[in-house]
């Protein structure tokens, strides 16, 4: 199973090569899929943004749900923005990129990790503090 998990990312990472340093789908610039950054600290389930509470970082658009989480992230953007620019941070482990799902997370000393589907999140979590220190080194250098 890990085997065919590594060649479906392979194939969508090469199909979608990363060049935008935060990950976005293919018809929108929003990040986290529409979902506001500040709700994952919140210890409940992250909640979807509204365009009224939206904040510009680097080159996406972020949504929040309220004008305190928008204040907040545009603060201190680094605390509450995805590692790797939400990208999947099993496939940065492993030297390649593919995208985020906003609800396959995980909250790991203060900072936000997505995967790309719950298969992947659990290969993740066999080896979470080697997956982040591989997927550091590789870091930003993926997106070249």
């Amino acid at each position: 199973m890990k085997t065919f998990v590594m060649a479906m990312l392979m194939m969508v990472s090469s199909m979608a090569v990363a060049k935008d340093p935060v990950y976005t789908s293919t018809f929108s610039n929003t990040a986290l899929g529409g979902f506001d950054a500040v709700s994952y600290f919140d210890n409940s389930p992250p909640v979807r943004g509204d365009k009224a509470y939206a904040h510009e970082y680097q080159g996406a658009t972020w949504l929040f749900n309220s004008e305190a989480n928008r204040a907040a992230f545009a603060a201190s953007p680094a605390r509450y923005a995805p590692q790797y620019g939400g990208y999947c941070a099993w496939a940065a482990a492993q030297g390649y990129t593919a995208s985020g799902d906003p609800m396959q997370y995980s909250l790991v000393d203060g900072r936000l990790y997505l995967n790309y589907n719950a298969s992947v999140k659990r290969n993740w979590e066999t080896d979470i503090p080697g997956n982040i220190k591989a997927a550091d080194a590789n870091w930003p250098g993926l997106l070249n």
